[in-house]
């Protein structure tokens, strides 16, 4: 269930301003749908769930598509990254400034 956020915009590649993914893998073959979507991913390094390489996966897969994806992982933190991401003001001030004009 940790890849939904990216497999909802994947299907949807239109009806979002951005997309902020919390401790999922995501499915790399599919990043090209999603390559006009700017995306900020955050994952725990300790994560024993998701391991951080699946997060890192989708990331470069973006990159390479095109995409100036970010990528934050937290060097302390396990699959609970969203509490730290969720304290992250810059992460707000970043999604206010999307904008879907597809």
């Amino acid at each position: 269930m940790a890849d939904r956020a990216w497999r909802l915009a994947i299907q949807n590649p239109n009806r979002f301003a951005c997309l902020v993914p919390l401790c999922g893998g995501g499915d790399p073959p599919y990043a090209k749908k999603i390559k006009h979507l700017p995306v900020w991913a955050f994952h725990g390094r300790q994560d024993d769930l998701i391991p951080v390489s699946e997060s890192q996966q989708m990331v470069d897969a973006l990159h390479s598509a095109g995409n100036e994806a970010r990528f934050t992982v937290y060097p302390d933190a396990k699959h609970d990254a969203w509490t730290e991401t969720y304290r992250n003001e810059e992460l707000f001030r970043w999604m206010l400034g999307q904008q879907n004009n597809r």
